[in-house]
Formats: structure tokens, sequence, C-alpha cells
């Protein structure tokens, strides 16, 4: 049972406009309270709202939100509404950015006019007949996804457990070493996905995607080879996508050619001309929330002659999720633009989900004596890593990925930026299970943590439980 209702303030002409000179938008004081809009029961008769809400959009932020007004929700970027089964609720809409807006509560079938002029305002009034959590939003193609979505509350509602699909990039799954060869002609071919991901047990998030993976595919090639990229954005997409890769000597990285609408495709070829391993991600507004929903990824461009051989190669990087619920939480988390911006991620992950690499799927597999090497980068948005092996010192490491400088040796923790890389390689010398971490230590708390595990035969004289004899002093 539902009624709405679209209130629209008088313009009031001055001799200025009439002129054809543009007034200078004031602002307005809080508006009297709206009149009740009456919902009809199954006999014919109306209720009273027993709860009431209004939601300013913007509300003076300059982001894509809803700002409480009135009551224990003042001021509250997308404030949570609660109310008991069988309440009559009533939510108010008010606009506060000149932009179209409206509010939608899919369950309830409840949905306002939309509106755009400022101080417009729509009203909807509708019965709550079951517990649960239940998402308001705003309709309005990409404004959703760049942060105008709410919880409506109803009763005490268990958290519920989510299931969603993986995104997981397996560590393992890069292309071979190119070695030495002549330059040629590479094309790849990318896909912008939307997944709804498993982030954490028992808790989903709406990624972003290059190829369905967090992070995306693991471009190879060398230097002096022409790349042509093609990019596909789903049809499914609700957002446009583009692609800015480090490795790109041109505008944008690629991203003025490949502002890509959902069902579309668009094209750009780019020469390698200098070596390295270089992040990838996407350049489409708001770009640090589609990074930090997972559209990143590394291309290496290795050195003329190629890199030295090595046993086992993986490819890592690390990122942040921000989340209007607090690390834990179950269901279906949305993504906070002010947790974004304030930099205060709910998620540390590697390879985009919580724990991602510590399964038994996604676990880097070693070797004793094995040579490993490590391709590291930091999508971000906003975060420096301090990658570390505990248990492993890395025998060389190439800071910021710089391939064609001597390496650094004997290096405990590198420190890498975000949109940036590292190299890493070690010797394996004893079986186990070592941890990959940022040295930020307090981010594993936050699911920031992988394990290397190692099989073979146990070296006492390097690592043991015992003492060793000998002639002490």
């Amino acid at each position: 049972m539902m009624a709405w209702k679209i209130v629209r303030p008088l313009v009031l002409v001055s001799l200025m406009a009439l002129a054809g000179c543009a007034p200078t938008p004031t602002p307005n004081p809080t508006p009297a309270p709206l009149p009740a809009t009456a919902v009809p029961t199954e006999t014919g008769m109306a209720m009273e709202p027993t709860v009431r809400y209004t939601l300013v959009t913007g509300g003076g932020t300059g982001e894509l939100n809803y700002v409480g007004r009135g009551g224990s929700i003042d001021g509250q970027a997308n404030p949570t509404l609660t109310a008991q089964p069988g309440d009559v609720v009533e939510i108010t809409i008010v606009n506060g950015d000149y932009i179209l807006h409206d509010l939608t509560i899919d369950e309830f079938n409840a949905k306002t006019p939309q509106i755009q002029n400022l101080d417009d305002s729509a009203t909807i009034t509708f019965q709550v007949d079951r517990e649960g959590e239940f998402f308001y939003y705003c309709s309005v193609p990409g404004h959703r996804q760049a942060g105008m979505e709410g919880v409506l509350r109803v009763g005490s509602p268990a958290p519920t457990a989510a299931e969603g699909a993986s995104i997981v990039h397996n560590p393992a799954d890069l292309p071979g070493p190119i070695g030495r060869r002549a330059a040629q002609v590479i094309d790849v071919d990318l896909t912008a996905q939307e997944v709804v991901g498993q982030l954490a047990d028992g808790a989903t998030y709406p990624y972003f995607t290059f190829n369905g993976t967090v992070p995306g595919p693991f471009v190879r090639v060398r230097v002096g080879d022409t790349v042509n990229l093609t990019l596909h954005n789903a049809t499914g997409s609700t957002l446009g996508h583009s692609i800015d890769l480090h490795a790109v000597n041109g505008p944008g990285g690629g991203a003025v050619y490949t502002q890509t609408l959902p069902g579309e495709t668009h094209v750009f070829s780019f020469r390698a001309l200098n070596p390295g391993l270089f992040v990838y991600h996407c350049a489409t507004p708001s770009v640090p929330h589609h990074i930090a929903s997972g559209m990143y990824g590394l291309i290496l461009v290795e050195p003329e002659a190629g890199l030295p051989p090595v046993d086992k190669e993986f490819y890592v990087m690390q990122g942040e999720i921000y989340t209007v619920e607090p690390f834990g939480s179950q269901g279906a988390l949305i993504f906070s633009m002010e947790k974004m911006m304030a930099e205060a991620p709910e998620y540390f992950v590697f390879n985009g989900a919580a724990g991602a690499l510590a399964t038994d799927e996604n676990e880097l597999h070693v070797n004793v004596g094995d040579t490993v090497r490590i391709f590291f980068g930091v999508g971000g948005p906003n975060a420096t890593s301090s990658f570390h092996v505990i248990g492993e010192i890395f025998d060389r490491a190439y800071p910021f990925a710089a391939l064609t400088s001597p390496p650094l040796t004997d290096v405990q923790t590198v420190t890498v930026p975000p949109g940036g890389a590292a190299m890493v390689e070690f010797h394996v010398d004893v079986p186990g299970r070592y941890l990959l971490v940022d040295h930020a230590l307090s981010r594993l708390e936050r699911g920031l943590v992988g394990y290397l595990v190692a099989e073979g035969a146990e070296d006492p004289t390097i690592f043991s439980g015992e003492l060793t004899e000998g002639s002490g002093h």
C-alpha cells in the first residue's frame, strides 16, 4: 500500500530574470513540514504515517548521497532508517543539488517521481509488513553506484549471510616469460564487468572488474611491442568504464580513447617504449570509486633480453574496499563514498577479497629449493603498502619496478605506493607456511593476508626447533 505526491515550490521571476539575467541561487531555509499522505487500507480507510523521514539529495555535501534532515538522522549521510513491522512509513526527499533524483525501495514497490529543480520534493508513504533490511536508493543510472544508497531496517532482523561469485584472481594465473625475441604486435582484449562478488564469509560487494577478477588479467609484453587493446563494456553494466595503463606514453594512458558505455567497445594502440612493471586501472569518474571496487591490474613490459629465469612466478595486488557497513558485517555490503574520501577503508585485500590468498585454492604453492618471483602492485586507491613475506628475505628487490636498474639485495620489506609496483625474488630454503602481509600489521586484522606454502625436506642446519651444539663462549 503506497501513495506519493510531488511538491514544486513557486518560482518568483524578478525583473532581472525578465531582462535575461539569471538570478544567483540563494540557500533556502528549512521548509515547513509537508502534510502527510494517507495510505489506504484494504477496507478503504486511511492510515496516518507512524514514522516520518526527510532526506535531502546532496545535502550541501557536493556528493551523490542522501543527507538526513531533522530528528536523530539530521546531518547523517545515507542514514539508516528504522521502523517496526506494521508501521506506515513516510519518506520525503528534497532536491538539494539541481540533479535529477528519486528514491526507490523495491521490496515495498515504493518509488518517488523524479525531481530535479532545487527544493523540489516528493513523498512516498507505504506500510512495512515484515522484518528485514531493505535498500533505498536512487534509480537514476550511475547514482546508486556513486553512493546514493542506504538501508531501511524494519524490526531487529538477524544478519543474513550472502553469497556471491568468486572474483579472486589466482596468483599463479599469469602468462609465462617472453624472453629474447623480436618486437611484435600483441592483441589484448579486456571486458569491463560489474559483479556481485564474495568479499568475505557471508558478505558480498558490488565489484567493478576487468574480465571478472580482481586484479584483472596480467598483461605481458616486450619492450618495443605494439599493443592493440580492445575494451568492451558488458551490456549488463550500469556505468561507463575505461582503462589507463601506466605503461602507455600518451594522454590518459589510453583513457582518452576508451570511455566506454555499457554494450560498447573502444580500441586504441600503443607502443611499449619503457620496460617495467606497471599498474593499469579504470579512469572513469569517480576514478577512486572504480579503483576501490576492483578495476586495476598489472602490465609487465619485459626488457629486450627478458627476465632471468626462476622456478615460480606469482601475481599479487593490494587494494582497499570502503563499505558503509563495518568490517565483519554479513549480507550485501555497499560502497561508502564518505569513507573513501576520508581514506578510512573497512577492508584491506590481496587479490580482491578478505583472506583471498589464505585459501587452499589460492595459496601460493612452491617447493623447497625453488626460486620465487612475485610481481606485486598496489591498486589502492589510497594506501601505501609495506610488502613483506614473514620468514623470508628478498634476495633481490626492484623498488618501483625499475627492472633495468640493479636490484637491491637482502631486503626485508619493500614500500609500494598506490598506483605503483615492485618485483621481488627469493630462494626457499625450508618447508612451511609463510605469510604475505603489509607490515602495517593492523591491516592483517582487516583481511590482508596470504599464504605461501613450501613443501620439501627439512634442513635443521638452517632452521630448527632445537639448539645447535657448538663452541660457545
